[in-house]
């Protein structure tokens, strides 16, 4: 069992940064596939990025290629998402979700664990 908080989020104008924390509790996090998601109003949630168990192989959404970074630090059982280059288009509410897999890229089915997520608003 994993629970995931997600913390970080806010109000930032448009180029700006933030980076966004999952803290995981339980002491299989190293053992989980990690990913980021975010849904705006009216929208389906969507794939930002993830990242495998060892930190190894990561995957990103194309709207966010070359602007986000999703890392994690095992030993701090956390999850990161460095977000540069913000655009009003980002601001959604961001999650942060598990997968027993070692492995897992898009597909929302495959998570197995969900933060609450945390809002992040970007002005124009």
């Amino acid at each position: 069992q994993v629970q995931l908080v997600e913390s970080g989020g806010g109000l930032v104008q448009a180029g700006g940064s933030l980076r966004l924390s999952c803290a995981a509790s339980g002491r299989t996090f190293s053992q989980y596939a990690m990913g980021w998601f975010r849904q705006a109003p009216g929208k389906e949630r969507e794939f930002v990025a993830s990242i495998t168990w060892n930190g190894g192989i990561t995957y990103y959404g194309d709207s966010v290629k070359g602007r986000f970074t999703i890392s994690r630090d095992n030993a701090k059982n956390t999850l990161y998402l460095q977000m540069n280059s913000l655009k009003p288009e980002d601001t959604a509410v961001y999650y942060c979700a598990g997968s027993a897999h070692s492995i897992a890229g898009s597909t929302t089915s495959v998570y197995d664990y969900w933060g609450q997520g945390t809002q992040v608003t970007v002005s124009s």
